[in-house]
């Protein structure tokens, strides 16, 4: 969950928008539902009208929502949702992500990171090992419990998309570097102490450092698929009670804020 002093620290129209985007992301708000008015919205929490329409703005371009006159603003379909976005990515996990979610954010990652990890095992310079096992000794220092261990993480894997060479494969760091830190926080969120990947993580750093892009290939799968299987079982396990958010009167038409 996002700490009280982060969301202090935001624009108005940015905690806005979060919240929102967390309610229709876990279904507070389904596909087709309206959002409450302006005026409600502004009374709730608390705002201007000018930040309510700027927060808004925010999840129509990530396409969550779209507002049309005398309609009010509805939630469209899933489709049509910028789920790579790393808002949107984080605001899923932020409660239950479905089970297809997850697969399928799983899915892009073997798609992408063994095939970045081969590239970079063959083009990767000194500078580029050294951020590498920098990142890696801190992993192994902090677990990824830790704020500075998830840091690590991101950073780790971002250094390979950057060993590529690639500025399209680049771009992908922070749908990557998203997916990490997101489906890592949720396992320690549902389990308290998730299994430590660091051995995964050396083994794929030495395939790089030796240049065996095969190896690396073979390493990257390796990390991700099991990295998978450990959030699905998370997800299979009975939900805490203490992890349901508080939805208000019914569903799927919510009229009131969480």
């Amino acid at each position: 969950m996002v700490s009280v002093a982060r969301e202090r620290r935001q624009p108005a129209h940015t905690m806005v928008s979060r919240k929102l985007g967390v309610a229709i992301v876990t279904g507070v708000y389904p596909p087709g539902s309206v959002l409450p008015g302006e005026f409600e919205i502004v009374e709730q929490q608390g705002v201007s009208r000018s930040v309510v329409r700027e927060a808004l703005r925010m999840l129509a371009a990530k396409g969550l929502v779209e507002s049309k006159p005398k309609l009010g603003t509805r939630v469209r379909d899933r489709r049509a949702w910028n789920t790579l976005d790393p808002d949107v990515l984080e605001w899923m996990f932020e409660g239950e992500p479905p089970a297809t979610f997850v697969k399928n954010l799983f899915e892009l990652r073997l798609m992408v990171e063994p095939a970045a990890a081969e590239l970079a095992a063959t083009k990767r310079s000194a500078g580029q090992i050294s951020v590498m096992g920098h990142a890696l000794e801190r992993m192994a220092l902090h677990s990824l419990q830790s704020a500075e261990g998830q840091v690590a993480d991101q950073q780790f894997h971002a250094a390979i998309l950057e060993a590529t060479d690639n500025d399209l494969i680049i771009n992908l760091a922070a749908i990557i570097g998203a997916a990490v830190r997101w489906t890592t926080l949720f396992k320690i969120r549902k389990t308290g102490r998730p299994r430590d990947p660091i051995g995964e993580h050396r083994r794929l750093f030495e395939a790089i450092v030796e240049g065996d892009g095969a190896k690396a290939r073979a390493a990257t799968i390796e990390l991700i698929q099991l990295a998978e299987q450990d959030t699905q079982a998370v997800l299979q396990e009975p939900q805490r009670t203490e992890t349901k958010p508080k939805s208000g009167k019914g569903r799927p038409r919510a009229t009131r804020m969480p």
